[in-house]
């Protein structure tokens, strides 16, 4: 009796165990098409092993950190995903991967730590809430800095590829699409998938601009495209 007691325990104590296993999902992201985000995704999920992390979802996606949040379906999908169903932590390679734009960046670790789920950054070995699920202060702010160095460093970037392009037609070069080029229907269709989305909606083309930040002449050409 005593035996089949023991038994018993251990295998209640288990089941609840495994029903307390932290649910964490993985985002990763490149920024052009041809790279490949499969790295991040092999050391976020090793890690996650190592924790006894259940990962319930991934978001992936190739699109430049310079885009806002808005445009970032993937990043959007998460964000709809941690508000809807519960989850424990969001687990990232590093914090450029979020965003390369300081205030996209906290905007996106505010929301998600108003939801009680922490954003956990590999490469930094930093965690936004403590196990209490209370504010993680030096992570907070550790990673505030970091999100303004992306952020610096991407302006510098850009800074460095005006002067180049600068002195390049200073010097008779040419920049820019050949005459008569046009993306392909599905090149469209790939880069746009949330304006498209909002535009099968019938939301008008100011509005849809608002939304994503986006030329309303290219979401007449996304219209046009659908119709």
């Amino acid at each position: 009796c005593f035996l089949l007691f023991f038994y018993n325990y251990i295998g209640n104590f288990l089941i609840i165990l495994k029903a307390m296993k932290t649910r964490v999902c993985i985002y990763a992201r490149v920024s052009s098409q041809v790279q490949c985000y499969e790295r991040q995704l092999v050391e976020l999920r090793e890690y996650a092993e190592r924790m006894n992390y259940e990962v319930v979802r991934e978001f992936t996606e190739k699109i430049s950190g310079a885009k806002t949040i808005a445009e970032r379906q993937a990043l959007t999908d998460l964000l709809d995903f941690a508000a809807t169903n519960h989850i424990d932590k969001v687990l990232v390679y590093e914090c450029s991967r979020i965003s390369r734009r300081a205030i996209d960046f906290l905007q996106v670790i505010e929301q998600l730590t108003q939801m009680k789920v922490s954003v956990y950054i590999l490469q930094n070995g930093l965690e936004t809430l403590m196990a209490d699920g209370s504010v993680n202060p030096i992570a907070q702010l550790v990673l505030g800095i970091i999100g303004q160095f992306n952020s610096m460093e991407r302006s510098l970037i850009r800074s460095r590829m005006s002067s180049g392009y600068k002195v390049y037609r200073a010097n008779g070069g040419k920049v820019g699409r050949k005459e008569g080029y046009r993306k392909s229907d599905e090149a469209m269709r790939a880069q746009y998938i949330k304006e498209m989305s909002l535009l099968r909606k019938g939301i008008s083309l100011r509005n849809v601009q608002s939304i994503t930040g986006t030329s309303v002449n290219t979401l007449r050409k996304l219209r046009e495209i659908l119709n």
